[in-house]
């Protein structure tokens, strides 16, 4: 079975992806870390529930991977975006017997925290990237455990691409989650954040 974890905001820099979060939720965005194999780093909120949003980017002071990084971070540009959603497995090698085209299971670390997580060769996702990257939690340790609390929380994910009645074939019978919506339309994610002025909307 599988499991929402959380969001991934996209920038070309932490500051910018910062910016834009911070404006759109009017709230603050907690440390993170570096992420050494992709040479990447993050900012992260939590959403209550045992979800999170991360703001992910390059990080100019590591040095480059010589391999495609997670998330298609390489071929970033623009303005901060609402890039991918990432869910949790407690068998990451069963579930990619259902869905291959995932990737390979990579071994991250990140202080104290493991994971592997499943990553296509050329760091692209299925369907555009609108197909969830998949994690495995290693151990007890996740980062939600370390966040304070935001008052915010996702009420909903709204997936759309064309031919959304295919991925939701795909994963519908691994993932039960109300929260999440499936559109026809074109490729993109739309979270409803709940937050203590209303709810906000992330694109």
């Amino acid at each position: 079975m599988l499991e929402l974890d959380h969001l991934a905001i996209a920038a070309e820099n932490l500051e910018d992806g910062r910016a834009h979060v911070e404006d759109a939720l009017k709230v603050k965005l907690q440390p993170g870390g570096q992420h050494a194999h992709f040479g990447t780093h993050n900012l992260l909120l939590d959403l209550d529930d045992g979800l999170y949003l991360e703001v992910i980017a390059i990080d100019p002071e590591a040095p480059a991977p010589g391999y495609p990084r997670w998330f298609d971070l390489d071929r970033f540009l623009g303005p901060p975006k609402l890039t991918n959603w990432i869910c949790r497995t407690n068998a990451l090698a069963e579930a990619l017997q259902s869905f291959p085209q995932s990737g390979s299971p990579v071994a991250l670390v990140r202080g104290d925290l493991r994971w592997q997580m499943a990553v296509p060769e050329d760091g692209i996702l299925p369907f555009g990237g609108m197909f969830p990257a998949l994690i495995e939690w290693q151990g007890d340790a996740h980062p939600v455990q370390r966040l304070q609390a935001s008052g915010c929380h996702l009420d909903r994910l709204v997936v759309s691409h064309p031919e959304i009645s295919q991925l939701s074939a795909d994963l519908t019978p691994l993932l039960s989650e109300e929260r999440v919506v499936y559109e026809v339309g074109e490729v993109g994610l739309r979270a409803e954040i709940v937050t203590p002025d209303g709810i906000r909307v992330l694109a």
